[in-house]
């Protein structure tokens, strides 16, 4: 079906381009009296379209319709097909050798372009396996070794203890749900190319579900929220958008330290609306600011205090789902400490 529709464009685009090499000519030879640039004209007619179509059929097509036109329009005797002229031949060659040349040139960038994106994409899944490994080993590492302490000293350690692993276990689990939900959305956009079904969303719900999903979790951090009072409603995947504003407000828990205020807010910026989750703790270090959506942070030493350190991963998936719906991610440091990151969402036009 794509292939198919790439025709489809070609050929429109093929007649559209010597539809308009045609009528400049026609006004250059009919009302300027002048046709010392008609091959000219057409020779770059013949470029573009060898430039912008796919392979060489078009290329080839527009080369020969253009010799047809040229002879039968613009050389004298006119109306008459004479192809037996030397210039006419030569004309013929020209724009075949510019069309076949100008074809070949843009397959092997088109080629070579390919070769470069799926090299990028091999890299990217490599760091995404190794951020994977090195941020599933920890609570599979505490869960067996939790586990192996009630099953091996079940008669002898007290019932608060087994508890505490229990809820440690508990713990664990939940971010490993947490995390596997992350990969999930990854898989669901294909090598950083999405395809989202968007449905009509109200703001005022979506925050109210992302406040009580993130409660659960986190139920000692208050969340201060601003959003417009009016009515507004977003085209938009609410499950993924729900993800994205869950994995931010989650990360300013895990590394924005000596945070004592969390904000979320959503203002209304021309046919936008630009949400925001602020934080007034220890900032974002200058040298990150630019891979925080990257999906390859480099790793640092696993804390000792056994915190995960999933922020590559979380905002890497908020960046490639925010992109599939039309919009844009951002972070950086606010003047008075602490940090933002946010991102854009378009509005339905009757919003406007």
């Amino acid at each position: 079906m794509a292939k198919y529709k790439q025709t489809i464009q070609d050929g429109l685009l093929t007649v559209f381009i010597l539809v308009i090499c045609y009528l400049l000519n026609y006004i250059l030879q009919f009302v300027f009296e002048t046709d010392t640039v008609v091959p000219t004209i057409f020779v770059l007619g013949v470029f573009f379209i060898a430039l912008k179509t796919e392979g060489y059929l078009w290329g080839v097509v527009a080369s020969l319709a253009s010799v047809m036109v040229v002879n039968f329009t613009f050389t004298a005797p006119y109306f008459e097909i004479d192809l037996i002229k030397p210039e006419n031949i030569l004309a013929a060659v020209v724009m075949l050798v510019v069309a076949i040349m100008t074809s070949t040139l843009t397959t092997q960038i088109k080629e070579q372009e390919k070769i470069k994106a799926e090299s990028e994409k091999e890299r990217m899944r490599g760091n995404l396996l190794r951020a994977v490994s090195h941020d599933l080993r920890t609570p599979l590492t505490s869960i067996y070794g939790s586990t192996s302490a009630i099953m091996e000293n079940y008669d002898s350690i007290s019932k608060e203890q087994q508890l505490k692993l229990l809820g440690e276990i508990h713990e664990d689990s939940q971010w490993l749900i947490r995390m596997v939900e992350n990969l999930l959305s990854v898989t669901r956009i294909d090598d950083g190319v999405a395809y989202v079904t968007k449905t009509s969303t109200v703001l005022e719900e979506l925050i109210d579900i992302v406040l009580v999903k993130f409660h659960k979790h986190y139920p000692k951090q208050e969340v201060m929220v601003e959003i417009p009072e009016d009515f507004i409603s977003i085209p938009m995947d609410a499950m993924l958008i729900e993800q994205v504003l869950i994995n931010i407000l989650e990360n300013a828990i895990i590394h924005a330290e000596g945070m004592t205020e969390l904000k979320l807010s959503v203002t209304i910026e021309g046919d936008q609306a630009i949400f925001r989750v602020e934080d007034n703790g220890c900032g974002i270090p200058e040298e990150k600011l630019g891979k925080l959506f990257s999906g390859y942070l480099e790793r640092e030493q696993t804390p000792a205090d056994g915190t995960r350190n999933n922020m590559g991963i979380g905002l890497s998936v908020c960046s490639t789902i925010i992109k599939a719906h039309g919009g844009e991610v951002f972070a950086a440091n606010r003047e008075n400490g602490g940090a933002v990151f946010g991102f854009s969402l378009e509005l339905e036009e009757e919003n406007e």
